[in-house]
């Protein structure tokens, strides 16, 4: 029997860095304010939605990822059917390529294209605040991952102010490293308290750093990258300091974690300089770390 095309969707699903994440305070809700300014990354993960049956199924070849609710594609899916109230159902497969624990939003972008998925397949029933709404709910990174952009991201991540043209990162091209283990986004958040100097950041730094990356001095925009995690994350896992001691030695213009880690990036002017850090990178740290770029 010939497939049905239109009852299949496959979809692409990035990564992203936080090029700045300042966090602003503990908020009476629990969640903390912060300012970021996050970027897109064109490392995916693959998805492939079909229309059958009730309820959903999601099938995934990482053996460490659970396919029930603690998968945030799960929960997106059933938070779709249940705000909808279409009965129908959808079995999904998940090709992971983005580490997990790693700060890049693998999760996060996992979820978000799930529910921009969905809503295709499905016929489009909600408008775009009420996917947002649903996002929102998932977790403060999915809202970015809606839209394609680099974005200024405020609140605890749910206000998402797409960018115009960086002119400054065109052409330059992110080295992206992960140890091989994770970074507990919570307790990252929990050790703040330990570290007042960045828990109460400072308000305005985003803003800054995009007017330096709307300007002519890519290593003065690159000066300006900041991550307040990497305070306790660094401290406590000393090889992720090596990892950027590793990128500047060898011609990064900035290097930073990512979102709590354990990721960290270089940003390369071009291609070759992308190709050097990689190759010292490999030479010093060996074979076991992951290892990608990506152009911006």
């Amino acid at each position: 029997m010939a497939v049905d095309l239109s009852m299949t969707l496959e979809r692409e699903s990035p990564c992203k860095v936080n090029l700045l994440l300042d966090i602003l305070g503990k908020r009476a809700d629990g969640y903390h304010e912060l300012e970021s300014v996050m970027v897109p990354v064109r490392l995916c993960d693959r998805l492939e939605f079909r229309r059958q049956g009730v309820g959903v199924i999601l099938e995934c070849d990482h053996p460490e990822l659970p396919t029930g609710a603690g998968n945030l594609v799960w929960r997106a899916a059933t938070a779709f059917f249940a705000a909808t109230g279409i009965t129908e159902g959808v079995q999904i497969r998940l090709e992971k390529r983005i580490p997990l624990a790693a700060g890049l939003g693998g999760g996060s972008s996992n979820a978000a294209t799930t529910l921009l998925a969905l809503n295709d397949l499905f016929d489009r029933p909600l408008e775009a605040g009420q996917r947002l709404e649903l996002a929102a709910r998932l977790g403060s990174d999915v809202p970015f991952f809606l839209q394609s952009r680099p974005a200024m991201v405020r609140g605890r991540g749910e206000v998402v102010e797409p960018l115009d043209a960086l002119p400054l990162l065109r052409g330059t091209y992110l080295v992206l490293a992960h140890p091989g283990f994770g970074v507990s986004t919570a307790w990252a958040y929990q050790q703040l308290s330990r570290f007042p100097q960045v828990l109460g950041g400072q308000r305005g730094r985003a803003d800054r750093l995009v007017h330096r990356l709307r300007g002519q001095d890519l290593r003065a925009a690159g000066a300006a990258f900041y991550n307040s995690l990497e305070a306790p994350v660094l401290e406590k896992f000393p090889l992720l300091a090596l990892f950027q001691e590793s990128f500047r030695a060898n011609g990064a213009v900035a290097t930073l974690m990512s979102g709590s880690g354990s990721a960290t990036f270089a940003l390369a002017p071009d291609e070759p300089c992308a190709q050097r850090l990689m190759s010292a990178f490999r030479t010093r740290f060996g074979a076991g770390p992951w290892l990608a770029a990506a152009a911006l």
